[in-house]
C-alpha cells in the first residue's frame, strides 16, 4: 500500500519540480539544456541527485535528540532544486516553522556551499513564511544514505534518508 502511495507521490512531485525548475534554474551558454551550473559540474550536490524516502525524523539539541514518527521524501534533480515533503501522523500537533497541520513541504534551487553543505531558496511552501528564505544544510552521503541536518545546529533536527532511485 506505501508502495503505491509512494510512486503517486513521487510522480506527481516530479512533475511540480519540473514545472517550476525549467523557469528557475541560473545557466550559462555552456550548461546542458535544463541544468544549473551546480548541477551540470559534477559538483558536491550531484551526490545527491535523486529521490530519497525518510526512515528517520529526530529534534532537539545535537546530543539531545528525539525520534519523531514522521514520514516523507527529498528530492533532488538534476536542475539544481530540492523539493521536501512531510507529515507527521499527529496532525494534532503544534506547527513549527516549516509545518502547517504536522505537513511540510517546499521546494526551491540548491546552490553548493561546500563538499557538505548547502543552502535552498525557498521559492514556495506550505508554511508560507519560508518563501524567500535560505535554509542552510549540512548532509553526508553514505552508500544509499543521506543525512541532512541544519548548518545552525539551534534549528535542532536530524533527518535520514534512504535512495529510492
Amino acid at each position: 500500500m506505501r508502495t503505491t502511495n509512494h510512486r503517486t507521490t513521487s510522480i506527481a512531485l516530479t512533475l511540480v519540480i519540473a514545472a517550476g525548475a525549467t523557469g528557475c534554474a541560473s545557466t550559462t551558454a555552456t550548461d546542458p539544456p535544463g541544468e544549473s551550473p551546480a548541477a551540470s559540474s559534477g559538483g558536491p550536490t550531484s551526490r545527491l541527485t535523486g529521490e530519497w524516502e525518510m526512515t528517520s525524523l529526530e529534534v532537539g539539541t545535537d546530543g539531545d535528540l528525539s525520534a519523531v514518527p514522521y514520514s516523507g521524501q527529498v528530492v533532488f534533480t538534476a536542475a539544481g532544486t530540492m523539493a521536501v515533503q512531510a507529515a507527521n501522523p499527529d496532525t494534532a500537533a503544534p506547527d513549527g516553522p516549516y509545518t502547517v497541520d504536522g505537513y511540510e513541504a517546499f521546494y526551491g534551487e540548491v546552490t553548493p556551499v561546500d563538499d557538505d553543505s548547502f543552502t535552498v531558496e525557498v521559492e514556495s511552501a506550505l508554511a508560507r513564511d519560508l518563501v524567500g528564505q535560505s535554509l542552510a544544510r549540512d548532509f553526508e552521503v553514505t552508500g544509499d544514505t543521506l543525512v541532512l541536518t541544519p548548518t545552525d545546529p539551534t534549528e535542532g533536527f536530524r533527518a535520514t534518508y534512504a535512495r529510492q532511485d
